[in-house]
């Protein structure tokens, strides 16, 4: 599909968007000389630095937000493809050779990072209106994901699994199974599997979690570490069932012409969340516009379009046409299947649950 790029009206291309900080900056530079005071040449913003973790994600954020962040702050955005990990958020800063300006954040990880490496979100100029799910001081939700359950459709067609105690059913659903290597969503299918209610979830009680997943090892063919693997695995036949990250079982789905598909029952529902580092490049104005820009409808629609990721913006998910609104995880008729993931508790117990579940996937 051809996506045409929006122009300003009557089709002519936009008028250069005049920045505020920028002609502030300016404004003092020429008040200084007016003093005497020495006038050190004011530097301007070139770009806008997105940060997010790489792969198909790059072309499609360039697609869905590109326009958006030149028409609003008048910067051209760069993607940052090396993902915006906690610690390289950390050492960016205490150096202060910070080279992103917005970075898509796992929201445990912002929880962690607030106040000491995070700018604090300006909700005077990001809207809070265009967000549907729970704003945050530190960051902001950009979009909706899920973690899935994919199956082979041709062996299990009649009567599919929809739940996690169907995916750790070995007798009714034979075949090998694969999990993800880090943990997140492991421990909630876990327990859910083992007869936890949705609502009793959390906090998680760790160890009965890890006796359900040794439970199902002999049954693991192999935990995957990239999105690709976990779609080659079912592509491929070598597991019945895998988890997957919906994106990935929406294009599963469709390279195998329906033979590989997948349910919303019992998704682990998340929030993909925009952060902004302390000192970043491009200025604090300029990266808050930027996330208010991306939250209007149109940038949503297209990230739902170019990337399968669930609107926040509910003018976005009602445009949605039937066909891409049975794929959205945010969607009303997926959404009360799913199970909300609690980044609180992440943020607080993440390290040492993370150590005991690598400990009993290695052994």
């Amino acid at each position: 599909m051809t996506i045409r790029r929006p122009h300003g009206p009557g089709g002519a291309l936009a008028a250069p968007h005049v920045n505020r900080r920028l002609f502030l900056a300016g404004a003092g530079s020429l008040a200084a000389a007016a003093a005497g005071l020495p006038v050190r040449p004011a530097r301007a913003a070139e770009r806008l630095v997105l940060a997010n973790w790489g792969g198909d994600a790059v072309d499609a954020y360039d697609r869905a937000f590109a326009e958006a962040c030149r028409e609003a702050t008048g910067l051209p955005l760069q993607i940052d493809g090396s993902g915006p990990l906690e610690g390289t958020i950390k050492a960016q800063v205490e150096s202060g050779a910070v080279r992103w300006d917005v970075c898509d954040t796992e929201l445990y990880s912002a929880f962690r990072l607030a106040g000491d490496y995070l700018q604090p979100i300006d909700y005077d100029i990001v809207d809070k209106a265009r967000i549907q799910p729970d704003t945050f001081d530190h960051a902001v939700p950009y979009a909706y994901y899920s973690t899935v359950i994919a199956y082979d459709h041709e062996r299990f067609g009649d009567d599919p699994p929809k739940s996690w105690a169907d995916f750790w059913n070995v007798e009714k659903y034979p075949g090998k199974r694969s999990l993800y290597k880090w943990m997140s969503g492991n421990l909630e299918a876990a327990l859910l599997a083992d007869g936890v209610a949705p609502e009793d979830l959390y906090p998680l009680d760790v160890d009965r979690a890890l006796a359900k997943i040794e439970e199902l090892k002999p049954h693991i063919l192999t935990h995957w570490g990239s999105a690709a693997e976990s779609q080659q695995l079912l592509r491929d036949r070598e597991v019945s069932m895998v988890q997957i990250w919906h994106t990935r079982a929406i294009l599963l789905e469709e390279d195998t012409g329906g033979r590989a598909r997948f349910t919303y029952d019992q998704g682990l529902l998340n929030l993909s969340n925009w952060s902004v580092p302390k000192n970043n490049p491009a200025g604090r104005e300029n990266a808050m516009t930027f996330i208010n820009a991306s939250l209007a409808p149109e940038p949503q629609r297209l990230l739902m379009e170019h990337y399968r990721y669930g609107p926040v913006n509910p003018e976005a998910t009602a445009s949605l046409p039937p066909e891409l609104a049975r794929l959205n995880p945010a969607d009303p008729q997926n959404i009360d299947r799913q199970v909300m993931t609690d980044n609180r508790w992440y943020a607080e117990h993440y390290g040492a649950a993370l150590d005991r579940y690598t400990a009993l996937i290695a052994g």
